[in-house]
């Protein structure tokens, strides 16, 4: 078997990288050029084919979530590139818009033409300005190209871009509160159905992709489905970005074929752990997914099945790594703290049970904790992102999968763990 070769990054450390002559260079944009003498059916179906699944934490199918799009409306049918990266451990998005914005770009440009879209729109994280200065640029110089705006490459397409600018909301990477924000309210998710290919934003078609999902798009063109098939995983293949950080000696962004084992990912690419202390536990998919254990990370590969066998999730593929020394009651109150501060509020379940989670927790590491706390968390946890029951897909109490997002995590703390949190607690018992 061959080295696997990087594909979204191949191209990221040398000069220049982000300009349209150096992304033309290295054959850019002709995949655009093949798609404007396709049919918009033909472009779905390569997608749906190649079986790319979303990048951004759902992994759903691109090619069908663009099918879903109505072919007989007369409406005005819309993309949306969501950059609005907001899951802690996750850079990976950050990376791509810095060095390779003309992929991306190419990739809108693509699932625009797919979808019968005329008018996209860039969501960035309003955090993100150096970031939002280099894709003004980029589309400056496609627009001048006669990449964007009227008769695009000489064809009878025409497209728009517009960059919005969020404002740091976490709320707003989920894309029915993103789409909310766009239309100038409060980032608030919609009750689903209808989903947003149906009724998005200004109520018409839309289209939500991630940013590396669009990234995707040119090479699948260039190179055929069954190209991009024949990297990782048979059931979520292709090249993925995999952000490793926390307690390793070289934290960084690695691109793999999907299936890696999470082992290699620590130990290998990103150097293992910093003075030989010991692994204690990861979040194999950002913060909002449930950790695992030392022993299940070193028994585990990164891609959509196996994790959820281990009854967590790939997510946006951002591993926090811990080692031995990390407290993990601290840990959780970290997290908890996070969710508390980014619930939009709209539903009691999270409202509410994001609050007694911080104060429980914050209870426990100071010395106030109870016995019947552990069953308390448990509680309280089921109430915000029901009982997690991973054959059956989506079960939570809330409106949108926040409510999972900070269940998750905080109650497979309590439960891998649940020795140091009565640890604390007997503390209290013995001074008492």
């Amino acid at each position: 078997m061959n080295a696997f070769k990087p594909v979204l990054t191949e191209h990221i450390h040398q000069k220049d990288c982000h300009t349209l002559p150096f992304y033309k260079s290295v054959g850019g944009y002709k995949a655009l050029e093949k798609v404007l003498a396709m049919q918009p059916d033909a472009v779905i179906q390569e997608v749906k084919e190649s079986n790319l699944r979303g990048r951004g934490g759902a992994g759903f199918s691109t090619g069908v979530k663009w099918g879903f799009i109505p072919k007989d409306s007369d409406q005005p049918k819309y993309l949306i590139n969501n950059a609005d990266e907001s899951e802690p451990g996750t850079f990976k998005d950050r990376l791509l818009m810095n060095k390779t914005p003309h992929q991306m770009l190419e990739g809108m440009i693509i699932a625009s033409y797919a979808i019968n879209c005329n008018t996209a729109f860039i969501y960035i994280r309003g955090e993100f300005y150096k970031e939002y200065q280099v894709l003004k640029e980029t589309l400056a110089e496609a627009y001048q190209a006669n990449l964007l705006g009227q008769g695009i490459l000489g064809s009878d397409y025409n497209l728009e871009v517009v960059i919005h600018r969020g404002a740091g909301a976490y709320i707003c990477g989920e894309e029915t509160g993103l789409i909310e924000s766009l239309e100038g309210k409060r980032g608030w998710p919609r009750i689903k159905p209808p989903f947003p290919a149906i009724e998005g934003y200004l109520h018409c078609p839309t289209v939500v992709n991630n940013v590396e999902t669009l990234a995707c798009l040119p090479h699948i063109i260039n190179h055929g489905a069954d190209w991009f098939k024949s990297i990782g995983s048979e059931k979520g293949p292709g090249p993925r970005l995999f952000c490793v950080s926390g307690t390793v000696n070289n934290p960084g962004v690695f691109e793999e074929p999907m299936g890696i084992s999470l082992k290699e990912l620590i130990f290998d690419r990103a150097g293992g752990i910093p003075e030989n202390k010991q692994l204690k536990a990861v979040f194999p998919g950002g913060s909002s997914s449930a950790i695992l254990t030392a022993e299940e990370a070193l028994d585990v590969k990164m891609d959509f099945e196996d994790l959820v066998e281990k009854k967590s999730m790939l997510g946006s593929a951002g591993v926090i790594v811990m080692d031995e020394t990390v407290d993990m009651v601290q840990a959780c109150l970290n997290i908890a703290r996070f969710y508390a501060h980014e619930s939009c509020g709209q539903c009691t379940p999270c409202r509410e049970g994001t609050a007694w989670l911080v104060k429980m927790l914050t209870r426990i590491v100071n010395g106030q904790g109870k016995p019947d706390d552990i069953d308390m968390l448990y509680e309280i946890t089921d109430n915000i992102g029901g009982r997690i029951d991973f054959s059956k897909g989506s079960f939570g109490k809330t409106i949108c999968p926040f409510g999972e997002a900070v269940a998750w995590p905080v109650r497979s703390f309590v439960e891998k763990f649940e020795d140091e949190f009565r640890s604390y607690i007997s503390q209290v018992e013995a001074v008492a």
